[in-house]
C-alpha cells in the first residue's frame, strides 16, 4: 500500500478489530504513519510495553507503555457533523485546492 486515506493528525475511528467497542466507538488522533506497511498509530489504541535499555549514564531504563501500529483498513475518518466514521472523496475547491470531505453530510475534514 503506498497511498493512504489517513494522514497525520487527523481524527480517526476504529470500526474493527479488539479496539472497535459497539456501543461506544473508540476515538483517536493519528501520530503516525506507515504507508509502506500500511499501518497507523493512534493515540489511546493498541498500548504495548517496550523494554527500554539505558542508552547513556543517568538515562533510565525499564518498561515504557506505547501505542502500537494497527492496519489502516480498520480506522474511518471521524465526521464531528455525523458523530461517526465515514468515508471520504476529494473535492476541488474554486482556488484550485484539494479537500476531502465527508461522503453523507459534505462537511470539510
Amino acid at each position: 500500500m503506498s497511498k493512504m486515506h489517513i494522514r497525520t493528525g487527523d481524527k480517526v475511528v476504529v470500526i474493527s478489530g479488539e479496539y472497535a467497542n459497539g456501543s461506544k466507538p473508540t476515538i483517536g488522533k493519528v501520530i503516525g504513519v506507515s504507508p509502506k506497511e500500511g499501518k497507523v498509530m493512534v493515540e489511546g489504541v493498541h498500548i504495548v510495553s517496550k523494554h527500554v535499555k539505558p542508552r547513556r549514564q543517568g538515562d533510565p531504563g525499564g518498561i515504557i507503555k506505547t501505542e502500537g501500529a494497527i492496519y489502516a483498513s480498520k480506522v474511518q475518518l471521524y465526521c464531528s457533523k455525523c458523530s461517526a466514521g465515514r468515508r471520504t472523496r476529494v473535492q476541488v475547491k474554486e482556488n484550485g485546492e484539494k479537500v476531502r470531505v465527508c461522503v453523507k453530510c459534505g462537511e470539510e475534514l
